[in-house]
Order: structure tokens, then sequence, then C-alpha cells
């Protein structure tokens, strides 16, 4: 990995983080606003879009903070640019706009038409 690469990814990880932390605090000030009675059931009611969007936007940025640490391993292991799927390397104009990416274009849409796994149901159905 060039060292120009890992200061990108670096700054990217820094960046996240800052991003997280600020929205996780606006959501925690959201909530004890909530909590302490600032609201009326109205307001909440209103305002719970936004916090979920919130979360979804935290979720997301988690994920991107996941992915900025795997390729930074894989500088580390000399396997930077390399796409983990196929082993080709992965087009330098992605890596410019994506330096967090792991798989080449190709990979990554055979990944995103892959169905994803269902999360258990709570409950049981009844057998007839």
């Amino acid at each position: 990995m060039k060292p120009e690469e890992r200061q990108r990814l670096q700054a990217e990880r820094e960046r996240t983080e800052a991003e997280l932390k600020r929205l996780r605090s606006y959501l925690e000030t959201e909530v004890e606003h909530v909590i302490d009675g600032g609201e009326d059931s109205i307001d909440a009611a209103a305002d719970i879009y936004e916090r979920e969007k919130t979360m979804a936007i935290i979720q997301t940025l988690q994920n991107k903070l996941v992915a900025i640490e795997r390729a930074l391993r894989a500088g580390e292991r000399g396997g930077y640019g390399i796409c983990e799927v196929c082993s080709k390397p992965i087009d330098p104009a992605r890596l410019e706009v994506m330096p967090h990416t792991t798989t080449c274009v190709h990979c990554q849409k055979k990944l995103e038409r892959m169905p994803r796994p269902r999360p258990p149901t709570t409950f049981q159905l009844e057998e007839e």
C-alpha cells in the first residue's frame, strides 16, 4: 500500500468516526429530551422518522468504518487494491472514489444480487 493510500484511508476513518460521534451525540440528546418529557406525544411521533433516519445513517457509517479497517488490514498484508473475491486488481478509479472498497465492481454486483439471510422470527407458526 502506498503511503498516500494509507493516509487517505486514515483520513476517511477519522472523518467517519467524527460523523458517527456527532450523530450519536445528536441521537442521545434527542432521546434524553423525550425521556425528560420535553415533547408532547404529537411532537414525539413526528420526530420518530428523523430518529430512525439518523439510526440508519449511523449503521451505514459503522459499516463504512468496518470496510475502512478491512482495507487498512489488506494494505498491511500487501493486498490493498486486490479484490478479495476474485483476486484481480480493483480499478484505480474505483479506489479513488471508494478507497475503502475491497471488491471489484464485477464481484460487488454479484454480492449485491445474492439474497440476504432473513432474520429469525421470534414466534412460532401454528401447525395445521
